[in-house]
């Protein structure tokens, strides 16, 4: 059987943009109390520039869950200015899959780190997480 992850290879790289409005910033999301782009906001557009660019390599069926985050949100980032985050495959250990992450405004590198995501069977998956609601009923 082949493996769902074997077309994902070390390098394979992703990115996405967007722009700093009051709905993502760090009062608006409650992470903070400045104006300014929201941590949770830049971790999200970094999962996002993750999940994307290796969905579309996985197997038919499968998709990945992340697992782990460890960033530094470096710099802040004012409401109007365009936030774009990469993430580039460094290592692949069976459904397990590390990706760098950074981000960037038009100043330069905002934040980075390493984000670990995991490929799951879709409809296994969600089998047993609607299983927890099931037993709290």
């Amino acid at each position: 059987m082949e493996s769902c992850t074997e077309k994902i290879t070390q390098g394979t790289k992703h990115s996405v943009t967007e722009k700093v409005t009051e709905k993502n910033t760090a009062i608006a999301l409650g992470s903070g109390s400045m104006d300014v782009y929201a941590t949770p906001a830049m971790t999200c557009l970094m999962e996002r520039a993750a999940t994307e660019a290796v969905e579309p390599l996985l197997s038919p069926g499968w998709t990945t869950v992340g697992i782990s985050l460890n960033v530094q949100h470096k710099a802040a980032t004012p409401v109007g200015i365009e936030v774009r985050a990469e993430a580039q495959v460094q290592s692949v250990d069976g459904r397990k899959i590390v990706f760098a992450v950074n981000a960037y405004d038009e100043h330069g590198e905002i934040g980075s780190g390493v984000h670990e995501r995991f490929a799951v069977l879709k409809e296994k998956f969600m089998a047993k997480a609607l299983a927890k609601k099931e037993r709290a009923i």
